[in-house]
């Protein structure tokens, strides 16, 4: 995937509501957090029964099995530096002429495919394959970080445990039902998954088997990614079919807080409809 540009608003994506929401689902933990390795391992132990009595299976806490603390991901996310670019600059780097032109492809490619998309979710073509090409140039990048042991290492870490350690209970929900397989589930070093970079909150959240194989799956069905990433968008308030002139913003808002990503979105979905 692509360097995210503001750690908060590429990790909650708009919603402070769902954030707590998160917080709220993850279970109770006898340990405490830690800021190095050393009580990683009696927090993971107590993670595993918290979850057993959540509903975690067996089948899904043998997710866990092996996951130490990572220091990498820790470096990561310690040099998250809010995003202070112009616009100009990101565009330059993030809206380029080949990924307007593969994604104009895309949408020939994907034409009725799309089409029943819009006509379910609301949500105009344009705008789901320009948030394909930036999040991850239409699949190509979509990461290769373990996503449990990413979303294990900051859950037991301090800064933010709460709301991973949420995403991780949300994780393990996503392998237990069989949308992915534990060893599918690599993506972002944060935990973001599939092809349009979905936190594992917002996997169980919003994504569809809309190919009909019975699992979501965002990292290899294009289907089942548009119609989630629209479906994600109307469950943040997208209505109509315009983008420009601050249409639909709240939505795109919902996707990502900062502006001038929300700006570039609109930018693309514009050059990819022209």
């Amino acid at each position: 995937m692509f360097p995210r540009f503001d750690w908060q608003a590429a990790l909650t994506r708009g919603s402070l509501v769902f954030t707590l929401l998160s917080a709220l689902a993850a279970p109770a933990l006898a340990a405490s957090c830690g800021n190095d390795g050393a009580g990683f391992a009696a927090w993971l132990s107590d993670f595993r029964k918290a979850a057993a009595a959540q509903g975690i299976s067996a089948r899904g806490l043998a997710a866990l099995d092996g996951v130490q603390y990572d220091t990498s991901v820790i470096r990561l996310d310690r040099n998250q530096r809010h995003f202070s670019v112009s616009f100009e600059e990101f565009i330059a780097k993030r809206v380029s002429g080949g990924r307007i032109s593969q994604g104009k492809a895309k949408l020939k490619q994907h034409a009725d495919l799309l089409a029943r998309i819009e006509s379910r979710y609301g949500v105009p073509a344009p705008i789901l394959v320009a948030i394909w090409g930036m999040e991850t140039d239409y699949g190509a990048n979509q990461g290769k970080k373990p996503v449990f042991q990413s979303l294990a290492t900051l859950a037991y870490d301090c800064r933010r445990s709460e709301f991973f350690t949420g995403q991780l209970l949300d994780a393990l929900r996503i392998a237990q039902r069989g949308d992915l397989s534990i060893g599918e589930m690599r993506g972002a070093w944060a935990g973001e998954l599939g092809q349009t970079q979905f936190m594992p909150t917002s996997y169980v959240r919003f994504a569809v088997d809309f190919d009909g194989n019975g699992r979501a799956d965002l990292i290899r069905s294009p289907a089942d990614v548009l119609a989630s990433t629209a479906n994600y968008l109307r469950g943040y308030g997208w209505s109509g079919k315009s983008w420009e002139n601050g249409a639909n913003a709240g939505a795109l808002a919902g996707w990502n807080r900062a502006g001038v990503y929300q700006k570039a979105i609109a930018y693309f979905a514009t050059k990819l409809a022209n």
